[in-house]
């Protein structure tokens, strides 16, 4: 069996098409249908390329007399129909990671947005309450509602251009991915330089997030309520955003490491837990939302109800421990 033959065998019982195999050796379609007709050969580098991705050995493809796969190769090979791996090149693993920088900074951006925008409420509730300035409390909600969705519109505007660029990397959480060669290295010596920085900024955050809360917890000790406590609000979720926002930044970069990696959060079992996470954090989230919002707008006291986010916190962290606990015991039976 000559090479072309063998190409179009082994792409046949992954159930790929010419393109399928194209895109995941990143050449055209042209170019497969020439290995297969047998007008051009492919050079070394793709030959390794493909030897990763049908798990075969580059023996198999080059050698015309080894006619049957290995035992341990044909098992591989039905593994790699049930989960066909792409080949990550050094190229694309640079790009991912330079574009994963930007956008993890832009999505805590648009978080921070997202939690800072009711300060304008808070403030103009204090300021007309306490005889600052004179408004009327329909002005005060109108103004206060204006401004927070300006807000989250702008967070919600980053998060769909963001996500629409970073789709397309979607395939390394969906797709069971080989490094290629230099890679792993590559991605470990970049994680290795980050971990400093994003033990720092985890650091940061915690701080910032304990500091928060002197203010309102030396107020609380007082029976008269005072402007102090919306200032003190406003403060508090000024450190959470920026928190919030270290938080984030660091933690999807150094995400993008294990991506690559396949260790940490992207092993095959929590792959498989975070897409059962994601419909019910999306529920999740849109409630706690909309609980907030109405809480808030219903009593007017928005320096009292940001309580809801570190209470859904809590929450979420322990749906999540259930969610898990559910799944293990599923494949123990």
């Amino acid at each position: 069996m000559i090479l072309a033959d063998k190409i179009i065998m082994l792409r046949k019982r992954n159930g790929w098409s010419q393109e399928d195999l194209a895109e995941r050796l990143m050449i055209s379609r042209q170019s497969v249908s020439k290995w297969e007709s047998g007008a051009s050969i492919p050079d070394l580098d793709k030959i390794i390329k493909m030897s990763a991705l049908f798990n075969v050995s580059t023996d198999y493809l080059l050698k015309e007399e080894l006619e049957e796969l290995s035992s341990e190769e044909g098992m591989a090979l039905v593994e790699t129909e049930e989960a066909p791996k792409r080949v990550i090149s050094v190229e694309e693993a640079e790009e991912f990671l330079s574009v994963t920088r930007n956008f993890a900074k832009m999505i805590g951006l648009g978080v921070a947005l997202c939690i800072l925008s009711p300060v304008c409420g808070i403030l103009l509730s204090g300021l007309t309450e306490f005889g600052w300035i004179s408004l009327s409390e329909s002005m005060v909600d109108g103004l206060s509602v204006t401004v927070l969705l300006l807000m989250i519109s702008v967070a919600v505007v980053i998060f769909i251009l963001k996500g629409i660029n970073y789709s397309k990397y979607d395939y390394l959480e969906k797709e069971q991915i080989v490094p290629g060669y230099g890679v792993e290295g590559i991605a470990s010596k970049k994680k290795e330089a980050f971990s400093g920085t994003f033990a720092i900024c985890i650091a940061i955050g915690v701080a910032l997030c304990i500091l928060g809360i002197v203010p309102l917890t030396f107020l609380s000790e007082t029976e008269t309520e005072t402007l102090s406590e919306y200032v003190c609000a406003v403060f508090l979720l000024a450190m959470v955003a920026t928190a919030v926002f270290l938080f984030i930044y660091s933690g999807i970069i150094y995400g993008s490491f294990d991506k690559l990696l396949r260790i940490g959060d992207y092993t095959k079992e929590n792959i498989a837990f975070s897409r059962t996470m994601e419909p019910i954090a999306g529920i999740y989230w849109s409630l706690a939302t909309a609980l907030y919002l109405f809480w808030s707008f219903y009593t007017g006291r928005w320096h009292f109800t940001w309580i809801v986010w570190p209470v859904a916190g809590v929450l979420y962290a322990a749906i999540m421990g259930i969610v898990k606990v559910i799944m293990k015991s599923g494949k123990k039976k």
